[in-house]
């Protein structure tokens, strides 16, 4: 017998929507059974399926027409698709200040939910999010993409199994140019900058790696920063740098070195190959396969949610954390001195 399909539904059609999008289908065909059964945009062309590009990342997603408007209902208001008793888990793809407002009714509706990054601006309106998420039936899921982006996951196995040996050194880099394909990246109060935007997957990625740091220095602005993340047990050199204020033209680049006892993980976005191992006096490929961290995202939820499980590979406790961590960022960004989270 076929697996029952679990109905989807996507609130906002814009990039991340249409990624989301692509990465539900392909959950579908790998067998991670779930339909589309709605979709929420206020643009009507949008929900016909007609969507333009845009983005840093080729994430899969088609240009021509995202779904069949004969075969997925289409909503122009959200409270509209949480009503719909077809739809049980919901991807939220909307402006960063409408995800915890739009995240609280999904899970008061009874859904699983899907929420894009950043969770929220400031960590009070995380921390609403997360006792809600505690309470609920359904489970919620910050889309923390890099936790489940292939090459990652496999940094991250790796020092918490202590595959070779303790860190000594981790850096990790995300620039790119400031999204342009509408105005609200370049309203600061409302999308956070590229500290919040862009950076805020490094900072996650830091915590999961190794913990709370006892304190953060940054240096930069609010387009461009590095932040040295101190340690009183963990490495001595754990650095993150994130920009978006080059101009038209430079390629998005995501790396990270991780220097180990024993050996060193190298990965470069784009690269052949893209993650590297050094060890021995050698530099070997590692294979890790073609996924991209979208695709892992939604396929961990919907086995999580097909399996009756709820451990998450990311939770809205960590989004709290990691807030937390880019406040004092923020503070020490204004002051020039260490801040504690």
């Amino acid at each position: 017998m076929a697996a029952r399909k679990i109905g989807v539904g996507v609130i906002g059609l814009g990039f991340m929507g249409r990624t989301h999008l692509a990465a539900f289908a392909g959950a579908d065909a790998a067998g991670f059974a779930n339909r589309l059964v709605a979709v929420c945009d206020s643009d009507p062309a949008r929900r016909q399926g007609l969507a333009a590009s845009g983005g840093n990342l080729d994430t899969g997603a088609s240009q021509e027409r995202l779904f069949d408007p004969a075969q997925v209902k289409g909503y122009a208001e959200p409270a509209q698709l949480l009503a719909d008793p077809e739809v049980e888990l919901v991807s939220i793809c909307t402006h960063t200040t409408t995800h915890v407002e739009l995240a609280l009714a999904a899970l008061a509706a009874g859904k699983h939910v899907l929420l894009e990054k950043p969770v929220a601006l400031d960590s009070a309106s995380a921390q609403r999010l997360a006792d809600a998420a505690v309470r609920s039936k359904g489970l919620c899921m910050p889309a923390m993409c890099i936790r489940f982006w292939p090459a990652w996951a496999r940094a991250l196995s790796a020092v918490r199994t202590a595959e070779f040996g303790a860190v000594r050194s981790a850096v990790f880099r995300r620039l790119g140019n400031r999204p342009g394909w509408n105005g609200f990246y370049a309203d600061y109060e409302k999308s956070g900058g590229a500290l919040f935007d862009l950076h805020v997957h490094d900072v996650d990625f830091v915590r999961a790696c190794f913990g709370d740091p006892v304190a953060v220095s940054s240096a930069g602005s609010l387009d461009h920063v590095t932040t040295l993340f101190h340690y009183a047990k963990g490495p001595a050199h754990v650095v993150a740098e994130g920009g978006w204020d080059h101009g038209d033209g430079w390629p998005f680049k995501m790396a990270f070195t991780i220097v180990f006892e024993r050996a060193t993980l190298d990965y470069e976005f784009g690269r052949t190959p893209e993650l590297a191992l050094v060890q021995g006096g050698q530099r070997n490929a590692l294979d890790v396969g073609t996924l991209n961290g979208y695709d892992g995202e939604v396929r961990h939820l919907l086995a999580a949610i097909a399996s009756g499980s709820r451990e998450l590979g990311a939770t809205v406790a960590d989004a709290v954390a990691h807030t937390k961590l880019i406040e004092a960022e923020r503070r020490s960004l204004a002051s020039r001195t260490p801040q504690a989270p």
